[in-house]
């Protein structure tokens, strides 16, 4: 049974959570049909203020993923996790806590107590002197008497449940927690009202300035030079650094302050090596910062999945992609931000993780998937992919695998063109498509005798084909070119050759269920299949699902071993724990130590190599999970 107050009582709505504020904009709404001053209302305050802490908090969650910006400043160094993200879901919790505080208040409380000007300068040095004086040592004690065995176990133990501190985690506790807080916040904003110095400015300053200074405790950055504690050694007791505070969340015994060490070291529980750790980390930026092992290149899909990585929307990158309403509004500012972006031209990274001791990088190509298909722009994007070889190169990469796009034959030649320029690379370029072809080859049914192949003569569809036919399968390869047909044909074994037949038109395949697209094709294009056809896919984007009595396959995907650790977004439209097979491909090179280029045309005797390499990693395919 659940501890009293460790739960919220609006905890099993969901979403419907923030209807709760209605009567607020109800109000609001009331007031402006009617003519009058929204801005003398509390409730338009109350729904302004909510709304500004939630901007702070997002801001800052924000600042904290963008592994780009402070990878080299990061305290604890693993990647925030689904269980974790998961668990923080609801850290908005105390928002509409507080609205109903203070809408309680505001009916109590006289009205004469809230007619206060916009500004008063005398109030901001009350509330500062009650708020070292009173707020500060209340907090330190209380928090004490939290880490007490029975409060511990029963209440504040789900506040530390999360391993790697971020600014959500600072609003991540039980109601009771909360509810004792609200008080200690309170002080020296009634204390300055009391005695006649409050302000609508000190309001939203106060507790503005108090959930910034959360969460930069919580941000997992160290953002202060150590020169200025050193400089003025008194400020480090009166003012924590992230690196104090993250000290607290790892040993749990020591700063227990609020945001002053001097309370630390009045109550002993101040630990001597904060200030050493954060020298260290601030002095040296980027010196115990560990080289990933592998890296896969990226690319964005177009402007609304620009919002899909961590650093946008925590929430909405630890789902599947897809388009939801609220990121519309966001499109201009994402316009805007991805045209600086281009002005950089560099690849940055978006994601981590770690599997098996070895560190995963995603970056990403600040390039749209549309970009690709524009003569003029292939240069760029060439160079911009290859800037971020060299820079893998330089870093000390193993591995670098490339994304769809980024590997396209018509760029260059899936990979090649970089392979060729820089014969010294000591990275080893992967475009991962040997495990993308084993991945479309194990999906189809194991009594196959003969399956409809479109963009048969592409490095995939050329693999796909000798492979099958080498079994024995009939092979219907959808080309205009017979030159191209036959070139692939002498490729195969004599007496294999005869498995593998030209087709110029889609009505050929009207008897055949199974067909392996890998070129885009019209949904009048898909009506020749016959019922029950099921189609599999490696094409970029993938094909409408138009057919009613049919069956579509997602682009080659495997899952993670379950051992990954530090995953917290989805790759796209994948599942959680999913990513698409080129990108397998390249961490299965990683964890081998194979130390060959994968570019160019695929290798099919390496098929079947790479794939039981994969599965004795403990990789999977998709569908086996479906079907379990």
């Amino acid at each position: 049974m659940a501890a009293p107050l460790s739960s919220w009582p609006w905890q099993n709505l969901g979403s419907l959570k923030y209807l709760l504020y209605g009567p607020f904009i109800a109000q609001v709404v009331r007031l402006w049909m009617h003519g009058e001053r929204i801005q003398d209302s509390w409730c338009f305050h109350i729904l302004w203020l909510s709304a500004l802490r939630a901007f702070l908090h997002q801001l800052w969650t924000s600042y904290s993923n963008m592994h780009f910006l402070n990878l080299r400043r990061r305290i604890l160094p693993q990647g925030v996790d689904f269980k974790q993200i998961d668990q923080e879901w609801d850290w908005d919790n105390f928002l509409i806590l507080h609205a109903f505080v203070a809408a309680m208040a505001c009916l109590l409380l006289p009205p004469s107590f809230f007619n206060v000007p916009v500004m008063n300068s005398k109030g901001f040095i009350t509330a500062l002197f009650l708020h070292v004086l009173v707020s500060e040592p209340l907090y330190y004690l209380f928090h004490r008497f939290l880490h007490s065995d029975f409060l511990f176990r029963h209440y504040h133990s789900l506040h530390h449940s999360s391993p790697v501190p971020q600014p959500f985690t600072a609003e991540h506790a039980t109601l009771l927690e909360h509810l004792a807080l609200i008080p200690i916040m309170s002080i020296p904003l009634f204390g300055s009202s009391l005695i006649g110095h409050g302000s609508i400015g000190l309001f939203y300053g106060y507790i503005l300035a108090f959930d910034f200074m959360r969460c930069l405790g919580y941000c997992n950055i160290e953002v202060f030079p150590h020169q200025i504690f050193e400089t003025f050694s008194f400020f480090r007791y009166l003012l924590y650094t992230p690196t104090y505070h993250t000290i607290h969340h790892t040993k749990k015994d020591s700063n227990f302050c609020l945001f002053m060490p001097i309370f630390d070291f009045l109550g002993n529980t101040l630990d001597i090596n904060a200030w050493e750790l954060q020298k260290k980390i601030s002095s040296n930026p980027g010196k115990n910062v560990r080289v990933p092992d592998f890296v896969f290149l990226a690319h964005i899909v177009d402007f609304s999945a620009a919002m899909h990585p961590p650093f946008v929307f925590r929430s909405f990158a630890s789902l599947p992609y897809s388009l939801r309403l609220f990121i519309v509004p966001a499109w201009p500012f994402t316009f805007i931000a991805m045209l600086m972006l281009w002005a950089w031209a560099k690849s940055f990274m978006v994601s981590m993780c770690e599997l098996k001791g070895k560190l995963l990088h995603t970056w990403t190509v600040p390039r749209f998937g549309f970009q690709y298909f524009l003569p003029f722009a292939t240069k760029g994007i060439n160079k911009q992919i290859e800037q971020a070889i060299l820079k893998a190169d330089r870093l000390g990469v193993k591995v670098l695998s490339l994304a769809a796009l980024n590997k396209n034959e018509s760029l260059n030649g899936g990979g090649v063109l970089f392979v060729n320029k820089h014969p010294n690379l000591r990275v080893r370029v992967v475009h991962g498509n040997t495990l993308t072809a084993a991945v479309i080859l194990n999906e189809l049914p194991a009594d196959v005798k003969e399956v409809f192949l479109t963009g048969a003569t592409s490095k995939l569809g050329r693999a796909i084909a000798l492979y099958l036919c080498r079994r024995k399968v009939q092979v219907m390869m959808l080309t205009l070119s017979t030159e191209r047909f036959q070139k692939v044909q002498k490729e195969a074994p004599l007496e294999c050759q005869k498995y593998l037949t030209q087709v110029t038109k889609y009505q050929t395949a009207k008897s055949c269920k199974t067909w392996i697209v890998g070129k885009w094709i019209t949904p009048r294009e898909q009506s020749w299949a016959p019922p029950g056809t099921h189609f599999h896919q490696f094409v970029v984007p993938p094909i409408l699902h138009f057919r009613k009595d049919c069956t579509y396959g997602d682009l080659a995907a495997m899952r993670l071993p379950e051992d990954v650790q530090g995953l917290g977004a989805c790759e796209y439209t994948m599942d959680r724990g999913v990513v698409h097979a080129c990108h397998a491909g390249g961490v299965v090179h990683t964890l081998e130590g194979w130390t060959h280029h994968e570019v160019g045309a695929v290798d099919v005797d390496r098929i079947d190599i790479v794939w039981q390499a994969a599965l004795k990693h403990g990789f999977k395919l998709v569908s086996w999970n479906q079907k379990s």
